[in-house]
């Protein structure tokens, strides 16, 4: 019986430490997104989201503290989402669930590592966020309870379709009024939500399982 329960213990807390860290994830890239566009002298959210570590070659710009706090931001992030998906790996649950939100993290904490002055590893750790992203919101339909499994397929489904549309046609056809960061937005933030909403939903599990196991 004591077996059981520290079994129980520890799965429980590992369930709960994933989602503080999703649910971290989400606050900490949103607001250091917004401090970091509130500190640039000179930035449109029409720009790309990276510009605001350093804009790309041949040119590179980069001001202070704005660069830090993304970079930060991106680091911290990325170190969150991998610290929740080795929990969920550590508790069990579904390769579908943990494996692609630890791919996710790596592209996050490589977007921070990498700014957008070093080619050409900043595209790609970008393009390997935006991808896995989408990717794992939509698996994580799989081993998620309804209707919180439907919202994933949503919002992950809604970031792919965005990227194939800046990857197919960048700032132009019908959302080309808002240009090529505009776009990365449609792209990033449906994730932020889901990554958000994932952590209440894993924090809501561990908080029922505690009671169940109470009342028994």
């Amino acid at each position: 019986m004591a077996a059981d329960t520290e079994a129980f213990v520890d799965g429980t807390a590992d369930t709960a430490i994933a989602g503080v860290a999703l649910l971290l994830t989400g606050g900490i890239s949103l607001l250091g997104i917004i401090t970091a566009e509130a500190y640039h002298p000179d930035y449109a959210t029409t720009q790309e989201i990276s510009d605001l570590g350093s804009t790309a070659p041949p040119d590179p710009v980069s001001y202070e503290p704005t660069a830090t706090i993304f970079n930060s931001t991106m680091l911290i992030s990325g170190a969150l989402v991998l610290v929740a998906a080795y929990f969920l790996y550590r508790v069990g649950r579904s390769r579908v669930l943990w494996l692609p939100l630890g791919i996710f993290g790596f592209g996050v904490f490589g977007v921070g590592v990498f700014p957008g002055n070093m080619t050409p590893w900043h595209g790609l750790f970008a393009l390997l966020t935006f991808t896995s992203g989408g990717i794992a919101a939509v698996l994580a339909a799989r081993a998620t309870p309804k209707p919180f499994s439907y919202m994933s397929v949503l919002f992950g489904g809604f970031s792919l379709a965005s990227l194939l549309y800046a990857l197919a046609l960048g700032a132009s056809g019908p959302l080309g009024g808002l240009e090529f960061g505009g776009i990365e937005r449609w792209v990033v933030y449906p994730l932020l939500v889901w990554v958000t909403g994932l952590g209440g939903l894993l924090l809501g599990e561990d908080s029922m399982n505690e009671a169940n196991y109470s009342s028994s």
